[in-house]
C-alpha cells in the first residue's frame, strides 16, 4: 500500500453508505388509510390543532375544502421528497426522512361546516376524569395536522409551508412537539420517567382493521378513517426523582432496566397477575399495567405516544411528559373504560398529570387526483 494511503473496510463503507441515504426513505401517501397511524414511529413529531376563520363571501364549508385540497396536494409532493407548489424553500424538501402528514377534524368542525348529521357517533370529545387538570390552551381543536418524521429539519420545514399556506383562513390552537429515540437506535420508546413505553400495543394487520379502522357501518363515508385521542400528560420529575427504584417498578410493574413485567424476564413476557409473594401480589393491583390491561377484548387501542421537554416555568426544572397519541374505532368502548379505571386508583397518578385532550377524525386516505375529505365533502 503506498505511503498516505487511506485503509476503507467494509464498515467504513457501510457507514458511510447509510450516512448518504439516511433522510431519503420516503412513506407512501396514497391509498385507504392515511399515513401516521400504522406507520412505524418516526423520531421527531409535531401536533397542531386550528380553527377555522369566518370568511367574507365563502361559508365555512367551501373554507374546509380549500383547506383540504391545498394540503393533500402540499402532503404528496413533500412526502415523496418534491417541494410543495410555491415552496419558498425548496431544497429544505429534498429529504423526506419518512415523512408522513396526518389530518384529522375535531368534532366541533363537524358543526360549523353544517355537516353534523355525518359525524361519526365516534367522534366525540372524552369525558373529563378526575384525575385531569385540563387547560384550554392544549384543548380542543376544528383541525389537526400530524407531522412525523425522522429529521427534525424536515418536520419543521413541512409545518411552515402547511401552515403558511393556510394562515388567512385559519388561526393556531395549540402545538406540540414530540420525539423519540434516535433513528436506527433500536429497542423499545422510553419515556422521560425512564420507562418503556407502548410495550402492549397493536401490531397486526388484523387487530388494525378489528380495532383501528373504521368500516363504514356508521358513516359510509368514514370508512378507513380512525379516531383520535391525544392527551398531554405533564411528568411530575422533581417528585419522581426523589422515589427508589423498587417504589418506581412496583407502581409500574415492569423493570426499569428491561421493560420485563415483575414477573417475567423479557418486555414482551405476558404478566402474571395472578403470582403472589408470601401472599402479596407480585404486581400490585393499582400498578399501571394491572388497571390497564384490557378487561373485554375491544378494550385495545394503538398508542403511538411521543416526548416532550419544553421550557419550564419559573420555579421548576423542567416540563416535560408525554403526548399520549392514541388510535382506535370507538374511544367510548376502547379509551374511557382503561383512562377510567387508570384515574381511580393508578398508583402513577401521584407523579403524571394529563393538562390536556383533545379528539379527532382522522379521515380516510385519498388516491391520486383526489384530495383528503373528498367523500364527505
Amino acid at each position: 500500500m503506498a505511503a498516505g494511503a487511506t485503509l476503507t473496510t467494509c464498515s467504513s463503507v457501510d457507514k458511510a453508505t447509510a450516512a448518504r441515504d439516511f433522510g431519503t426513505e420516503t412513506e407512501p401517501v396514497h391509498g385507504a388509510h392515511q399515513a401516521g397511524v400504522a406507520t412505524p414511529p418516526q423520531t421527531h413529531a409535531v401536533f397542531v390543532a386550528l380553527d377555522l376563520l369566518p370568511q367574507q363571501g365563502r361559508g365555512p364549508r367551501e373554507t374546509l375544502e380549500a383547506v383540504l385540497r391545498l394540503w393533500s396536494s402540499d402532503i404528496a409532493r413533500l412526502a415523496e421528497g418534491r417541494p410543495a407548489l410555491a415552496d419558498t424553500e425548496p431544497e429544505l424538501a429534498h429529504l423526506p426522512a419518512r415523512l408522513t402528514v396526518t389530518v384529522g377534524l375535531g368534532p366541533s368542525v363537524f358543526d360549523r361546516v353544517g355537516l353534523a348529521h355525518r359525524r361519526p357517533r365516534s367522534v366525540t370529545e372524552v369525558p373529563g376524569f378526575s384525575t385531569d387538570r385540563l387547560q384550554p390552551r392544549w384543548c380542543g381543536g376544528d383541525l389537526l395536522l400530524q407531522i412525523c418524521a425522522d429529521d427534525l429539519v424536515t418536520v419543521a420545514h413541512a409545518s411552515r409551508v402547511l401552515l403558511k399556506n393556510v394562515r388567512a383562513v385559519t388561526r393556531q390552537r395549540w402545538r406540540q412537539n414530540g420525539f423519540r429515540h434516535a433513528h436506527g437506535a433500536g429497542g423499545s420508546m422510553r419515556n422521560l420517567m425512564g420507562q418503556v413505553d407502548g410495550t402492549a400495543t397493536i401490531a397486526d394487520a388484523a387487530g388494525f382493521d378489528r380495532l383501528v379502522w373504521d368500516d363504514g357501518s356508521d358513516q359510509p363515508w368514514f370508512a378507513g378513517g380512525t379516531v383520535m385521542v391525544v392527551r398531554r400528560i405533564r411528568a411530575e420529575m422533581d417528585t419522581w426523582d426523589e422515589l427508589d427504584r423498587q417504589s418506581k417498578e412496583l407502581a409500574v410493574g415492569r423493570r426499569l432496566d428491561s421493560g420485563a413485567p415483575l414477573t417475567g424476564d423479557l418486555e414482551t413476557d405476558q404478566p402474571d397477575f395472578a403470582a403472589s409473594r408470601n401472599g402479596i401480589p407480585v404486581i400490585p393491583p393499582n400498578s399501571h399495567i394491572a388497571l390497564a390491561r384490557p378487561r373485554r377484548a375491544d378494550e385495545q387501542f394503538l398508542r403511538r405516544p411521543y416526548n416532550f421537554d419544553d421550557a419550564p416555568p419559573a420555579g421548576h426544572i423542567t416540563d416535560s411528559g408525554l403526548i399520549f397519541a392514541t388510535y382506535q374505532r370507538d374511544p367510548a368502548r376502547q379509551f374511557v373504560p382503561v383512562q377510567r379505571r387508570l384515574a381511580q386508583s393508578d398508583a402513577l397518578n401521584e407523579w403524571i398529570t394529563t393538562v390536556g385532550s383533545a379528539t379527532f377524525a382522522i379521515l380516510p386516505g385519498f388516491r391520486p387526483g383526489e384530495h383528503l375529505g373528498q367523500a364527505l365533502l
